[in-house]
């Protein structure tokens, strides 16, 4: 497989990829958004907790209207305050990572870019290990740490990355070859570090390996708020930014001949994906693959323009991990499957497919 790093030649007008459609079509998105809908509402009704749909259906048409509630004040609580922000959390991080990913394989011309290509998988891992065995009862604070070390720990590892590629590309600049090179050895180095953190305390093996295969198994409308405003701001600027990558995907000559700035373009795409996978890591641990089906499943159903792939796979990538949540939970129910098992059953597989059928065009 060639890895696209240098510019191409240019092309004498500004068009889109091959196959590509250029507008986003609003049947298209009422479509994916009356599929979520759909999806979000199913999730809420069945459930794990055995409340049975038709009370949880009585339940919900009940606070729309001002009825009376069929629920207990405890079965209730477990709709709205356990149920519903697991579901909402669940979106968000999915929205979050596929968009990220979609960003990703366009700055980087790659199928196969991956929303922790840039060491924030790798800061944020490192990040929850040294809170897990630094601070054994945080459990009973007041807040939870973990997911502000885990945030902090995923910008952490980005802006390293960007740092040493720009010190290792000459001139204050950093290429994507460069940059891939840089985020493979800070990543390797904080992966390191954190090894050798978890050995200071074996006894955190469990909590971290938990952790690091992902899960919403405890999210509460906290998680959601915390995560929201980077997700939506990041959301926000990659839609905005998907004319800016089918420009990007015809060659660095090109956009410069359009009077467009290829550095100061990536620049840009790469703080709003990494932003938006910091906060989605942060209340979720590692969940892996979302950012690579989702977006080639975008692509396959409705063509390669940016413009179409990044909003699409927002709502993709919402559908996909409420769906696989709620297997995880109801798989070995009472017990209960990190969610990165499910994803990585889906995604394996479907990366192999990718890497086979990009291997034969190359």
């Amino acid at each position: 497989m060639a890895l696209h790093t240098e510019p191409r030649a240019a092309r004498s007008t500004a068009r889109p990829p091959r196959g590509a459609r250029t507008t986003l079509r609003p049947l298209v998105v009422l479509l994916g958004l009356l599929v979520l809908v759909i999806v979000f509402v199913v999730a809420v009704l069945i459930g794990s907790s055995g409340l049975g749909w038709q009370r949880v259906l009585a339940e919900i048409v009940a606070q729309l209207t001002g009825g009376t509630s069929p629920l207990s004040e405890r079965d209730a609580a477990i709709i709205w305050e356990l149920r519903v922000p697991r579901i909402v959390l669940a979106g968000l991080v999915g929205a979050a990572l596929a968009s990220a990913g979609a960003c990703y394989q366009g700055v980087f011309r790659n199928p196969l870019a991956d929303p922790y290509l840039l060491g924030a998988a790798a800061g944020a891992g490192m990040a929850a290990t040294i809170v897990l065995v630094v601070l054994p009862g945080m459990r009973s604070w007041p807040f939870d740490p973990l997911p502000i070390a885990a945030f902090v720990g995923s910008l952490g590892g980005v802006v390293l990355t960007w740092l040493l590629g720009r010190s290792a590309g000459g001139n204050g600049r950093s290429s994507t070859a460069t940059l891939l090179l840089a985020g493979v050895a800070v990543a390797s180095f904080l992966t390191a570090v954190q090894t050798f953190v978890q050995q200071l305390n074996v006894d955190t093996v469990k909590d971290v390996y938990v952790w690091m295969l992902g899960g919403f198994n405890l999210a509460d409308w906290a998680d959601v708020l915390l995560a929201l405003p980077y997700i939506a701001l990041a959301a926000v600027v990659l839609t905005l930014c998907g004319r800016l990558l089918d420009v990007l995907a015809l060659g660095d000559a090109e956009a410069a001949s359009l009077g467009l700035r290829p550095g100061r373009i990536r620049f840009l795409v790469l703080t709003a994906a990494s932003l938006a996978t910091a906060a989605a890591v942060s209340v979720s641990g590692l969940i892996a693959f979302v950012g690579i089906v989702v977006p080639h499943i975008v692509r396959l159903l409705a063509g390669a323009s940016y413009r179409v792939i990044v909003p699409l796979s927002l709502i993709g990538g919402a559908v996909f991990l409420i769906v696989a949540d709620q297997l995880a939970s109801t798989v070995r129910y009472p017990a209960e499957l990190p969610i990165g098992v499910i994803t990585a059953f889906t995604g394996a597989p479907f990366f192999a497919l990718i890497l086979r059928s990009t291997k034969a065009r190359a």
